[in-house]
């Protein structure tokens, strides 16, 4: 693994079966928009991210590893980000999910492998991930209820 890679970790009083099954809710904690399967090996979905009613993030994401309990493997395929130079920076990247057993419930180990420093989004994309993994998947596993980003409205026809 890149050292270089952002890693957070915490700790949820849940079991590994039930922290497995939020993970793979993506639409409970990291955004409604996203369209396509999220928890089948060889599954492709599209993810966007939408703040105040814009788009600012399109990722292309392909579920490469499930294993019950333990891990939850994506590869982003094709990316787009409206505050950056460079579309390149996610693609090819790996989003990882180790879920480890503990006394108290699991514990999350997520990390973005290629998510690094240099990265113009480096900054932005840290910050958004440990508001989503430490608070809304979190809240999504404590509660029942995550934080996730909205759905664009889609354009509705005027009245005349």
């Amino acid at each position: 693994m890149d050292e270089h890679s952002f890693t957070t970790t915490l700790s949820v009083a849940a079991s590994p079966a039930e922290t497995f099954a939020a993970i793979n809710d993506v639409r409970g904690w990291w955004s409604r928009d996203v369209d396509g399967i999220t928890d089948e090996v060889g599954a492709e979905f599209d993810y966007r991210g939408n703040q105040d009613g814009v788009n600012l993030h399109r990722a292309l994401i392909r579920v490469t590893d499930l294993v019950p309990g333990e891990r939850v493997v994506w590869h982003v395929v094709d990316n787009w980000m409206a505050f950056i130079d460079d579309q390149r920076e996610w693609t090819d990247t790996r989003i990882v999910f180790e879920i480890t057993p503990t006394a108290e419930g699991s514990e999350i180990r997520f990390s973005h492998l290629g998510l690094v420093p240099s990265y113009e989004c480096h900054d932005v994309c840290v910050d958004a991930w440990t508001f989503f993994v430490q608070v809304s998947l979190r809240d999504l596993i404590g509660t029942g209820r995550g934080e996730p980003m909205e759905r664009l409205a889609s354009a509705q026809p005027t009245a005349s």
